[in-house]
């Protein structure tokens, strides 16, 4: 195994760590995560209608990327900030 370097892809990148720093706690960062996801997801099922509500992705997308991956991606380079809800 010497000369061999493991490369992360997928959920394993950007790392939790990383994505932490970002937000309070791991809860918080699933939650925003799965609602930035949801939103990607939707603004693609959107662009076929022609009818837009939410903001694309806001990082280079692959074609076989996943909207949650993209959201990680998004959330890690600071592109997305977490805002508390005062109705909390």
């Amino acid at each position: 195994m010497s000369g061999i370097v493991a490369q992360p892809v997928g959920i394993t990148s950007p790392p939790i760590d990383d994505l932490l720093e970002h937000v309070d706690s791991k809860y918080a960062l699933v939650i925003f995560a799965a609602k930035r996801a949801r939103q990607i997801n939707s603004y693609n099922l959107q662009l076929q209608q022609n009818m837009i509500q939410y903001v694309g992705p806001v990082v280079d997308v692959q074609p076989d990327e996943k909207p949650l991956a993209v959201s990680l991606r998004e959330i890690d380079e600071g592109m997305l900030s977490l805002e508390a809800n005062p109705e909390a």
